[in-house]
């Protein structure tokens, strides 16, 4: 009776805590269709500071995967040894390794990151390394030891939530690689991305990570996964929203002819 009362507690304080971070989460929603945030294509000079865009890159994305990697590292349960608390790991720290460690290194140019938005961004991966650590290899294994038993690699949700996951991942990757690779060297020219996922969005970068972050959400089954999902969302389609504008006055003609969304093909 005791232990239930305490898994209760302890359970419940989480979610409250989540909940929270779901309500900050709709506050930015709200906000950035009014303000958008100075970094990329938005950056101004009213964000204040800034820093080479490289590190600044570096420096807010590092906090998570080191986070994450800290909560698996000290959990005391064995359990989280097993194959899925591995491929809940990796999957993690594989997309943040690359966002880390090696996204910054191949953006090109030398474009600047305001030192505000780097902190912003610092504070909230640090919140959801948290989020997402401590439900996956601190309170799942202490309180419900045989939710993600071996027979979860069996599950559909988490069948479903990996191949969500990758076709995310893929089409993340592949729409930065068209990015970078809009202008030749020496090029300052302005281009409409065509590629790939471009012929139907004009944020198809963002596309692919929210769609990877559902499958996140759906492999992991948890609340913890499902924040992670709304807060990028939360984040990225109002951006979507502001880029959309951008090119929508920069290339008039192609928006006329194309008819392309904003983050969601043939929907917004």
């Amino acid at each position: 009776m005791e232990q239930a009362q305490v898994f209760a507690s302890e359970l419940g304080s989480f979610y409250n805590f989540l909940f929270i971070m779901a309500l900050i989460g709709l506050v930015v929603f709200v906000s950035l269709y009014f303000v958008d945030a100075g970094y990329g294509k938005m950056r101004t000079e009213k964000w204040g500071p800034a820093i080479n865009n490289k590190i600044g890159w570096m420096l807010m994305e590092a906090p998570v995967f080191i986070v994450v990697l800290y909560l698996w590292l000290t959990s005391p349960y064995i359990v989280t040894r097993q194959a899925p608390y591995w491929i809940f790991l990796l999957l993690f720290e594989f997309h943040y390794f690359q966002r880390s460690f090696v996204f910054p290194f191949l953006l090109k140019g030398n474009g600047k990151m305001p030192i505000a938005i780097m902190l912003m961004s610092v504070m909230w991966n640090m919140i959801n390394g948290y989020a997402q650590g401590w439900w996956l290899f601190h309170l799942a294994p202490k309180y419900m030891p045989e939710l993600y038993s071996t027979a979860w690699l069996t599950d559909w949700r988490f069948i479903l939530g990996v191949v969500i996951f990758f076709v995310g991942w893929g089409i993340n990757m592949h729409s930065d690689h068209v990015i970078r690779h809009l202008r030749k060297p020496g090029d300052t020219k302005h281009y409409l991305p065509q590629k790939g996922m471009y012929k139907y969005v004009t944020s198809a970068n963002y596309f692919g990570e929210i769609t990877e972050w559902l499958g996140f959400a759906i492999l992991t089954w948890s609340f913890a996964g499902l924040l992670f999902w709304w807060f990028s969302c939360c984040n990225l389609i109002p951006r979507a929203n502001s880029i959309y504008l951008k090119y929508e006055k920069e290339f008039p003609n192609e928006f006329d002819r194309k008819k392309l969304k904003r983050i969601i093909p043939f929907i917004y």
